[in-house]
């Protein structure tokens, strides 16, 4: 005889799905719907609605081909839409950020950024696609300001075409409003060099922002770990680790900038519930050792 058949509704567990002690940190920070405001209620939970969109981001697949035990594409798609454009992601993203930052026994304001730009490829069409020529890549450049813990601080994502130097003045523009104590920011030369040394002049006049370049050892080839810049380097490298980042698959540069702000809070979220990951390997181990040695120079 066959036994009796277990109909469930449990959603299966993908690796890219939070945790319960992920969605204590991050639900009481989304909006809540107003009953009052009438309208049907919500008929997908909005947890299962965060999962699908992690889902996309980790497995880096399309929309349209999340799995089905997921919530549908298009109710997913228009979730990560709207709060994209009504400023959710940035707010949970900052709360989040500020908390990390009192975790760590630091002030929620910092005081010195590390600012540095990646050039991906397009694999879509869209708004503000351009050629990089010293990248020799066709599609767009993330501009992220971090601080000296790698946490995100500012994102702009624009046409690869437009240098370093303009993409960074849409970056500070505006810095010290946000961030009033920040007065130091590390680059690297190619924001200042001896054609066009204007941005010093200019974060100093406008955002009261001192711009201290960390040049390359140019008798050493390959790659080279950089004073307080390679905290920026590993901050790619976690962004790295989304699949859906490894090319630039939005049509509009917003939700580029959304998705990379998305990618941090699962980061920071995962932190905040006690389940960051200890270094393990002479990679992380090393990546450890730095910040810490960092942190204690400061």
């Amino acid at each position: 005889t066959i036994g009796p058949v277990c109909v469930c509704s449990c959603k299966a567990a993908y690796d890219t799905s939070l945790t319960d002690g992920q969605w204590a940190v991050i639900g009481p920070l989304l909006p809540v719907r107003d009953p009052c405001r009438g309208g049907a209620p919500l008929k997908y939970d909005r947890r299962l609605v965060i999962d699908s969109i992690l889902y996309v981001l980790g497995a880096g697949c399309s929309w349209r081909r999340m799995p089905h035990d997921l919530a549908p594409w298009d109710v997913a798609y228009r979730w990560f839409r709207d709060w994209t454009a009504d400023g959710t992601w940035a707010r949970v993203h900052d709360t989040l950020r500020d908390r990390v930052r009192q975790a760590d026994g630091r002030d929620p304001q910092p005081s010195a950024a590390v600012l540095d730009s990646q050039s991906v490829k397009s694999a879509e069409g869209g708004e503000a696609i351009g050629y990089d020529a010293g990248k020799r890549v066709r599609g767009r450049k993330r501009h992220l300001l971090v601080d000296t813990c790698g946490l995100l601080l500012t994102v702009v994502v624009h046409s690869a075409s437009v240098q370093d130097r303009a993409g960074a003045r849409r970056v500070l523009t505006g810095l010290h409003r946000l961030f009033p104590q920040v007065g130091l920011v590390w680059v690297d030369g190619g924001y200042v060099n001896v054609v066009d040394a204007s941005l010093v002049a200019w974060a100093a006049e406008q955002e009261n922002i001192e711009i201290v370049a960390v040049p390359r050892n140019a008798d050493v080839r390959g790659f080279q770990v950089l004073p307080r810049r390679w905290v920026v380097e590993r901050t790619f490298g976690w962004l790295g680790r989304c699949r859906r980042l490894a090319r630039d698959y939005e049509r509009k540069t917003a939700h580029a900038e959304a998705m990379i702000q998305v990618a941090m809070i699962r980061l920071m979220a995962a932190r905040l519930a006690g389940e960051d990951v200890e270094p393990h390997g002479p990679i992380e181990t090393e990546a450890a050792r730095r910040l810490t040695e960092d942190l204690t120079n400061e």
